[in-house]
């Protein structure tokens, strides 16, 4: 069997095989609402709590950061005021792609196509044209909830 005539068969039959399963790709487009899963849509909880961090043991550090529930909390400062902290959707508006905080910047950046953020979640550089959306953070004695 020749190389290309192999190559065509194991095409065929992979293509076979995915009939009827989902395979993303890029020009793919994320639509679960799911919180986590990564999807365009950013996550609604019953009672608007997302997400709770005790300070004492956790983002102690600048640039430190926690995803949970489709949402992205990273500390921007030192100290337990809430203003010290942003939470933003973890997917980006683009494509769907788990974003990233790079401290060194100051941005938030998708990994998949290059998109960036501010720490505000408005879009400083396509190929995303629609901001990420930014959650309430409040902090009581060391305990931070992040709100929808």
């Amino acid at each position: 069997m020749e190389r290309h005539e192999f190559l065509a068969k194991l095409g065929i039959g992979v293509a076979a095989a995915c009939t009827g399963c989902s395979i993303v790709g890029c020009g793919s487009k994320v639509s679960d609402p799911t919180p986590g899963n990564g999807g365009n849509n950013p996550p609604t909880g019953g009672n608007g709590n997302l997400l709770s961090v005790n300070l004492n043991s956790e983002l102690q550090s600048v640039g430190s950061s926690k995803v949970s529930n489709g949402v992205i909390l990273v500390r921007l400062a030192a100290g337990a005021a809430a203003s010290a902290f942003t939470a933003v959707q973890v997917s980006c508006t683009h494509e769907g792609s788990s974003i990233n905080y790079n401290n060194a910047l100051g941005l938030f950046i998708c990994p998949n196509h290059g998109s960036e953020f501010s720490t505000t979640g408005a879009v400083l550089q396509g190929p995303a044209a629609t901001a990420l959306k930014k959650y309430t953070v409040n902090v009581v004695d060391n305990t931070l909830t992040v709100t929808a």
